[in-house]
């Protein structure tokens, strides 16, 4: 790996144990850009640390980042792109439910000048298998009817599997504190400002091990008002900025 890497993946973990090592495996098989994998996890006693650090002992290009900012998934994300060092950020899942084969194809495309580029399960070629009905019927009606109300540049702007370019996240920032909204906020906030969005079909499987940390009841709300963002005139940074601080502090 080079001492600048073109790519940080970011990934969120909480308790995960043995259970991480899989998915971790498949990104060092899979990845062939230059990357660093940073595995963020909230408290120095959570499971996730062992394996990661054993894994880290062969594969120098991972290693743990303890977050300082807060508990939960979006703290850990927050904190994750912090400390990236690389110009493009990779979001991806510690349950293995993503296929790691799309992060090279999503660098590249921030490479090319998007600034969002999204894993899609819901385009030609995408799908999702398994996972609660209901929380599928939503992500994909609010992924197709923002595609084709607001020509956001992706059918499934609710993953969290997304690259983005590195500077524009730390530019608009991260105005969530709870849940995984972040990716749908991003999305939303590159809509405002013009930028560009691009997506990949990818396939989602459903873990077959241990619970998702999903709660779709608390978090339905604070998916919304991103929904809701996304729709409006083009701003200014400093417009965004001002806008998004209101929507998430009235959150």
């Amino acid at each position: 790996m080079t001492s600048t890497p073109r790519a940080s993946i970011v990934i969120p973990a909480y308790n995960e144990g043995e259970s991480i090592v899989p998915g971790l495996e498949r990104i060092f098989e899979a990845v062939t850009v230059d990357a660093e994998i940073l595995v963020v996890v909230d408290a120095p006693e959570d499971t996730t640390i062992a394996p990661v650090e054993r894994l880290a002992a062969s594969h120098p290009n991972l290693r743990i980042e303890l977050n300082t900012y807060g508990r939960g998934p979006a703290q850990a994300i927050r904190f994750g792109i912090d400390k990236a060092t690389a110009p493009t950020t990779v979001v991806t899942m510690a349950d293995g439910c993503d296929d790691p084969r799309q992060i090279d194809d999503l660098v590249r495309l921030v490479e090319r000048g998007v600034v969002v580029a999204a894993a899609s399960r819901y385009m030609a070629g995408g799908q999702q298998v398994g996972g609660p009905r209901l929380k599928s019927f939503l992500s994909r009606s609010a992924g197709k009817s923002l595609h084709t109300l607001t020509s956001v540049g992706t059918r499934d702007a609710t993953n969290s599997f997304k690259a983005y370019k590195t500077d524009f996240v730390r530019d608009v920032g991260i105005d969530s504190r709870d849940g995984f909204e972040i990716g749908l906020e991003l999305t939303a906030k590159a809509r405002r400002l013009r930028l560009p969005v691009a997506e990949i079909p990818t396939i989602w499987l459903d873990r077959t091990f241990g619970e998702s940390n999903f709660q779709l009841k608390k978090w339905i709300p604070k998916y919304l008002r991103w929904y809701r963002f996304a729709y409006g005139p083009q701003l200014t940074m400093n417009e965004l900025k001002a806008k998004s601080l209101e929507i998430a502090s009235n959150g």
